[in-house]
C-alpha cells in the first residue's frame, strides 16, 4: 500500500536571538511493503528522485541539492550568496506541494505557505511586519526551472510531497514556554511532536500508513516514555533501542464509533538520521532557511533604527554584540530584551 514518509529536524537550537524553528516534510510514495518492521524501512529518495535531486553542490547536471542544512549553507565569503542552496531546495519542494505557485515573490507568501509566517503585531513584534522580496540568492527563473524538473520526476514517480512545514517559535513564545519547562530540549521535542501529530492525522486522511524518521533528540536512546506521554491513547512498541537507532511502533484505536478507524505510525530516531532520510534533510533546510528569513527581517528592521549596524545570525557572541548596539532603540521603541533574547 502506498506510504506517508516525513521527516522532522530543527534549526536554531543553539542560538541568544531569533526562532528556533523545526521543519517537517511529508511525501505520500507508492505501494510500499509494510513499514512496521524492524527490517523494512522507506526507499531512498534520493535514489527515486535522482533526476531532479542529489546530495552534492557542484552537480553537472544542475540538479537540487538536498542535504543536511550545515552542509549547504555558504561562507559569507564564498562565491555565489550563502542562502541560495538552501532558497532553490526549499522554494522547489514548497512549490511541488498540492496549490502551491511555481515562485515566490516575498519571504511573506513562502513563510505563509511553509505555516511559519511571525506572530502578528501588536501580539507580535515590529519587524515581523516588514515582508522582504524573493528570491534571495537565485534568479527567479531559474528557481521556476527547479521546481518544474521536480515536480515532472514526482508525477513520473508516482509519488508527492504533501507538505513542507516550518513551526517557528520566536523569542517570546520560547521564553514563555521555557517559564514552564525543564529544560529546552523538551521544547523542542514538543515541537516535533506537534508536527508528528500533523502527520499521523494526514495518514489516517489518506488511508495509509506513516512512517516518520527524525534525528536523535538529545542524545537519549530512550523515547517510549515521552512518546507515551505526548500520545497517551496510544499503544507503543518497542522496535529498536540502540547507540544507533530508536524505532517505535504507536497502535491508535479506533474512536468515534469507528469515524477514524484504528491506525499506526512508525517513528524512528536516529543517529545521524538526515543523512539517509531526504525527508529529514530536507526539513534541516527548510528550518534554517525559515530561521534565516526571520533574522533578515530582524536585521533589516533594527538597521532603520541604528546607524552601520552590523548584521547578527544570532548565536551567543555575536548576539549580545548586536544587542548591546540595538539595545538602546529597541527600549526607545518599547520592544523588551524578552523579545528578542532567549533566556536559554
Amino acid at each position: 500500500m502506498p506510504l506517508l514518509y516525513a521527516g522532522i529536524d530543527e534549526a536554531g537550537y543553539g542560538p541568544l536571538l531569533g526562532p528556533l524553528c523545526v521543519g517537517c516534510a511529508m511525501f505520500v510514495l507508492p505501494e510500499v511493503r509494510e513499514p512496521a518492521l524492524a527490517d523494512v524501512r522507506p526507499p531512498c529518495l534520493w535514489r527515486a528522485l535522482a533526476p531532479a535531486v542529489c546530495r552534492t553542490t557542484t552537480d553537472r547536471r544542475h540538479r537540487i541539492a538536498i542535504e543536511d542544512s550545515k552542509k549547504l549553507k555558504g561562507a559569507k565569503d564564498a562565491v555565489g550568496h550563502p542562502l541560495r542552496h538552501l532558497e532553490r531546495g526549499v522554494s522547489a519542494f514548497a512549490s511541488a506541494c498540492p496549490g502551491a505557485p511555481n515562485a515566490w515573490e516575498s519571504d511573506a507568501a513562502l513563510l505563509a505557505a511553509l505555516g511559519a509566517s511571525p506572530t502578528p503585531p501588536p501580539i507580535g513584534d515590529a519587524w515581523h511586519s516588514a515582508s522582504l522580496p524573493l528570491p534571495v540568492g537565485n534568479d527567479a527563473p531559474a528557481l521556476r526551472i527547479a521546481a518544474s524538473m521536480l515536480r515532472t520526476t514526482l508525477t513520473k514517480g508516482n509519488m508527492s510531497c504533501l507538505e513542507l512545514r516550518v513551526r517557528a517559535i520566536d523569542a517570546r513564545e520560547f521564553n514563555a514556554q521555557a517559564a514552564q519547562i525543564s529544560n529546552k530540549a523538551t521544547i523542542n521535542f514538543m515541537a516535533a511532536m506537534r508536527h508528528v501529530e500533523r502527520v499521523r492525522v494526514a495518514a489516517v486522511e489518506h488511508g495509509i500508513d506513516a512512517w516518520i524518521a527524525l534525528d536523535r533528540q538529545g542524545g537519549r536512546t530512550s523515547y517510549r516514555e515521552p512518546l507515551q506521554t505526548s500520545f497517551p491513547e496510544a499503544r507503543i512498541r518497542i522496535i529498536d533501542e540502540s547507540d544507533a537507532l530508536s524505532r517505535y511502533r504507536l497502535e491508535f484505536p479506533a474512536i468515534g464509533g469507528g469515524a477514524t478507524p484504528a491506525h499506526g505510525i512508525t517513528i524512528s530516531f536516529e543517529l545521524g538520521g538526515e543523512g539517509r532520510n531526504l525527508p529529514i534533510a530536507l526539513a534541516s533546510m527548510a528550518a534554517k532557511f525559515t530561521r534565516e528569513l526571520h533574522m533578515r527581517r530582524m536585521n533589516a528592521f533594527f538597521a532603520h533604527h541604528v546607524a552601520e549596524l552590523k548584521p547578527t545570525a544570532g548565536y551567543v557572541q555575536d548576539g549580545r554584540r548586536w544587542m548591546e548596539q540595538v539595545g538602546p532603540a529597541a527600549r526607545t521603541l518599547g520592544i523588551p530584551d524578552e523579545a528578542l533574547v532567549r533566556t536559554r
